[in-house]
């Protein structure tokens, strides 16, 4: 249903309650999961029923019958009936139901769009890997989510900001110096032992061959980086290994169609001062004390930190060595990201990253207290995943050589492909696990979700082609927008346009709720109505009118699929083929 006309429902539902003396209820309308009930259902009858203490069945019957006195009622739906324990479902009339159509084919690829976030910012924060190796499975199903995110909420009006926030900084840089070293010493024939906390993997041989033959490296940014090829130089073997590493993340994200609009570098929070400017704030704000020579924060001092959220300890800043823990750059770092304009801010994360919320939300309140600088305690938002597990030819997979000892980002679009590996890591809740079946993301069947989907899209592409070799005049743009929609009155077509017309509502939920996933619902449900269809009516048919209809109902199906597997990131091909193509095209 289109936003306006779900509106000029809401407000006729209102209007039927306030004829009968019931002032600010909430009206609800939801998609019956049974198209055999009606076209939208209202669950206020359900919900008043304590209120007003009466039955809720006798509350739909009362509300169904002042909406069917309602002349203007009746230009909108064509029934409204009482079912179950009080659900008022509505039936929408015809030309409701056709201006959604002629909606779609005139929008295009704006339909679903809105600007309801228009003039608002969000920054986003996914995937932030350590430059000491290969994108691991994690660091892909955060790129996925994030760039898929990233395009709900454009959709929405959101100003979209994609960032990738470099660990530049600590010792796992050192670690990775200290491995290409020693991997170089080792190419020159020296026999070498690797300690517990080097990087193992033929990544690191491959960085110092590279190094050692003074190959540069050409960053992405335009910077380029040389190598003395010194292995004793373990300042230019740092710099050269996290530029080299960088490169190959880049190469890996851009692989999975995943981009970023700025990188922040941890170390620049150490070199401008950032840090120490956050940390002296959390001092100054008396939550800070001493104790086994360390530097803590008291984070249980604060009570809410963001829907009730409250830490279970105090936490150590730093340490007694003096280093910091690692959230106090993330401190740092939220700081920076407010100053910046940004009052919503989402990071990406793992699930082991649970206990970082409390602590860097607590730092946030500290600090601003003390700098002026009024953080939301739900700042930043979190969406925390769970990992994933891998299966090819039913056995688990779990080491690459190239990374060696995990699977990488990079391994999974070339085993499953782009559009498969895109699909799949968002197709479930970020909290929920999930095994990634590489054999079904190869398979060319409906049983492969990405396919099925694809396929949809093809198959209405094949049935314009096939009615121009058919010998029909293909109709245009014009023609198609301008169709009469009388025709569709089976059960398969009023179903598939009731399912298009659900696509701006889902985008709206999805952005909302953070909920990529709701789009890979909805877009199954779409390809199934777009199947069930074709399989139910034969669109070239002599008779024109019904056939022009058939056409402007799948080219709106189409579009919609266009538009929603382009915010997955996915493509939209226009030919498939699969054993049933022969019959079926020749049927239709």
């Amino acid at each position: 249903m289109l936003a306006q006309q779900k509106e000029a429902l809401k407000g006729l539902i209102a209007k039927a309650l306030h004829s009968l003396g019931i002032e600010d209820a909430e009206v609800v309308l939801e998609r019956p999961k049974d198209p055999a009930h009606g076209d939208i259902a209202c669950t206020s009858a359900l919900q008043l029923a304590r209120r007003l203490k009466q039955n809720p069945r006798a509350i739909g019957e009362s509300v169904a019958a002042a909406l069917r006195n309602d002349p203007e009622a009746a230009a909108l739906v064509d029934s409204v009936e009482v079912a179950g324990p009080g659900f008022i479902n509505f039936r929408f009339a015809q030309n409701a139901k056709s201006e959604i159509i002629r909606h779609v084919l005139r929008e295009g690829e704006h339909f679903g769009r809105s600007d309801a976030h228009k003039g608002e910012s969000v920054l986003l924060e996914y995937v932030s890997a350590n430059p000491t190796g290969p994108l691991h499975l994690g660091h892909a199903r955060q790129g996925a989510l994030g760039d898929v995110l990233a395009n709900l909420l454009a959709s929405q009006g959101w100003t979209v900001s994609r960032e990738f926030y470099y660990n530049d900084a600590g010792v796992q840089i050192g670690n990775l110096a200290m491995s290409v070293q020693l991997r170089c010493r080792e190419c020159l024939g020296e026999e070498i032992e690797l300690p517990e906390n080097a990087y193992h993997g033929e990544y690191i041989v491959a960085i110092a061959k590279d190094y050692l033959a003074k190959k540069p490296v050409h960053a992405h940014s335009g910077e380029i980086v040389e190598s003395t090829g010194d292995y004793n130089d373990i300042e230019c073997i740092r710099r050269y290994a996290v530029a080299y590493l960088r490169n190959e993340q880049d190469d890996d994200l851009s692989a999975l169609g995943v981009r970023f609009d700025n990188y922040f570098l941890e170390s620049s929070l150490y070199s401008s001062g950032a840090l120490k400017k956050a940390v002296d704030a959390m001092i100054a704000s008396g939550n800070t004390y001493e104790a086994e020579g360390a530097l803590w924060l008291k984070t249980t001092a604060f009570e809410d930190l963001g829907n009730g959220l409250k830490d279970d300890k105090d936490r150590v800043m730093r340490k007694a060595d003096g280093t910091y823990t690692y959230f106090v750059p993330d401190v740092a770092y939220h700081l920076n990201k407010f100053s910046r304009g940004y009052t919503k801010a989402v990071n990406i994360q793992g699930t082991d990253h649970h206990g970082t919320i409390a602590r860097v939300r607590a730092g946030l309140q500290a600090a601003g207290a003390v700098l002026g600088i009024n953080v939301p305690k739900t700042f930043p938002e979190y969406i925390l995943h769970k990992m994933l597990s891998v299966i090819m030819n039913g056995e688990p997979v779990k080491m690459s050589k190239r990374s060696g000892n995990y699977v990488t980002l990079r391994d999974l679009v070339d085993w499953a492909g782009r559009d498969a590996a895109r699909y799949f890591l968002v197709a479930r809740k970020a909290d929920a696990e999930f095994v990634f079946d590489v054999n079904l993301a190869r398979e060319k069947s409906d049983e492969n979700p990405v396919y099925y989907l694809q396929y949809a899209h093809a198959r209405i592409c094949s049935v314009f082609a096939n009615a121009k070799e058919k010998g029909f005049e293909v109709p245009s743009d014009e023609a198609l927008k301008s169709a009469p929609l009388a025709t569709l009155e089976s059960d398969a077509a009023q179903h598939l346009v009731a399912t298009i017309a659900e696509f701006p509502n889902t985008l709206s939920l999805a952005a909302r709720d953070h909920a990529p996933h709701l789009l890979c619902y909805y877009l199954k449900d779409l390809a199934a109505a777009v199947h069930g269809f074709y399989n139910a009516e034969r669109v070239l048919v002599e008779d024109e009118a019904a056939r022009l209809d058939r056409l402007a109902l799948l080219a709106a199906a189409r579009q919609v699929l266009r538009n929603g597997l382009s915010l997955l990131g996915i493509s939209a091909p226009e030919f498939m083929t699969r054993k049933e193509d022969e019959s079926e095209e020749a049927a239709q």
